[in-house]
């Protein structure tokens, strides 16, 4: 059947738009973005939910966030805070992906790049694949500037890199869930966590549960994720793992530190300090608002204990 002119319209409509985006501003693009994705222009100015607040992280990011978003610089913070045993072992970080680095991978490894969200391949039998087909793709990440995807300004400091991990597999042959700990640091007290995870990420039916440090289960979704029909069983190493995030996370007031367990290990995944760019849709809406509200008690008593400094300096002084 012939396509009719407004099927054909669409398309073209479509890269008109998204041609048009590119000449917007970052602010103006993340407001569009956050009316299109959450359902209200957000508030700079004054930010008060958790997507607006990482918006504005979005604009302004700490320097610190620049080395360690980038996966393979992030290793050595890793290393020196919580030891190398829960680095992912690297089977190459090589300048150029060629003909001979594919041949020196064993048979199951997974593709990477060190710049952005989503630059993943799994292989589990590199005989079902080519050297030219995986060229083509890390080619094709490289050229990406992730920066111009979500308007994240740390990105755009990220020199884009290829590099190759082992597959972590469970004993059942799967790869292991995602585990992705907020963790909100108040300063005044212990670490308010909350743990999204993603069980078959990579396989035809991925699904989201979210739960406290205690391990109950909450009614909250994240982006496109449902919840599973049973909640996934509480992890017997669930307090290494709290401990784990906490430690890699204490320096900032929020970061989300993804973490894998197989057996009684546990492996780093990456840190994460924009979510969903500030654009991730959060059920029921008022979430939003709570977890705005936690980000907001870190920085009022963050600025609480810098005033707190100034004034005991102020004393000092003779």
């Amino acid at each position: 059947m012939a396509a009719t002119h407004g099927e054909m319209r669409m398309p073209f409509a479509r890269a008109l738009i998204d041609s048009a985006k590119a000449f917007l501003s970052d602010e103006l693009f993340l407001s569009v973005m956050h009316r299109r994705r959450i359902g209200r222009f957000p508030n700079l100015r004054h930010p008060v939910t958790f997507n607006e607040q990482i918006l504005r992280r979005c604009l302004s990011p700490d320097p610190r966030y620049v080395k360690l978003s980038d996966k393979l610089a992030v290793r050595d913070f890793v290393a020196e805070r919580i030891g190398h045993e829960h680095l992912i072992p690297l089977l190459a970080e090589p300048p150029r992906f060629t003909q001979a680095v594919f041949d020196s991978l064993p048979s199951a490894f997974v593709m990477k790049a060190n710049h952005g969200s989503g630059f993943v391949e799994v292989v589990r039998d590199k005989s079902q694949t080519s050297f030219d087909k995986l060229s083509r793709m890390a080619q094709a990440w490289l050229s990406t500037d992730f920066y111009r995807i979500a308007r994240e300004r740390h990105y755009r400091e990220i020199e884009p890199r290829i590099f190759f991990e082992t597959l972590l597999l469970d004993e059942t042959g799967v790869v292991p869930a995602d585990l992705k700990f907020h963790v909100f640091n108040p300063r005044s007290g212990k670490p308010i966590i909350y743990a999204l995870v993603i069980s078959d990420r990579f396989g035809p039916t991925p699904r989201g549960d979210v739960f406290d440090a205690n391990w109950q289960v909450q009614d909250i979704t994240f982006g496109q994720y449902k919840k599973s029909p049973t909640p996934v069983p509480r992890p017997d190493n669930l307090e290494e793992l709290l401990a784990t995030a906490a430690a890699l996370a204490r320096d900032f007031d929020y970061v989300r530190v993804d973490l894998y367990t197989l057996g009684d290990k546990i492996y780093f995944g990456e840190l994460t300090f924009t979510p969903g760019a500030g654009v991730l849709p959060m059920g029921p809406d008022r979430v939003d608002y709570e977890w705005g509200r936690l980000l907001d008690l870190t920085h009022k008593q963050l600025s609480d204990s810098r005033r707190s400094d100034g004034r005991a300096r102020a004393c000092e002084q003779p």
